[in-house]
């Protein structure tokens, strides 16, 4: 299994979670665990995906999910489980 950390962060709008996640069946990518919030008009979503049964590597996961942000109009970022893990560590 290949983990990944999304997150995206923005202005809430109608299609963020169908857009971003029709992305991701789209590509071959599970989606493990999902936390969304919303804090007054601010969307607030992460996501721990696997990525091993998509033909596209990480990069480019990662650059189209920042293109479907910009679509939208917020921000869409991944990173590496174990770098996640490694940078948030107390």
């Amino acid at each position: 299994m290949d983990k990944v950390v999304v997150t995206v962060v923005g202005k809430d709008r109608l299609g963020i979670l169908a857009k971003t996640c029709t992305y991701l069946a789209d590509n071959g990518i599970n989606i493990l665990d999902i936390s969304q919030t919303i804090v007054r008009d601010y969307f607030n979503m992460m996501m721990i995906v696997d990525v091993s049964g998509s033909a596209k590597s990480f990069d480019e996961i990662g650059s189209d999910l920042a293109r479907v942000g910009v679509e939208l109009g917020l921000r869409i970022r991944c990173q590496k489980e174990e770098i996640f893990e490694r940078m948030h560590r107390v």
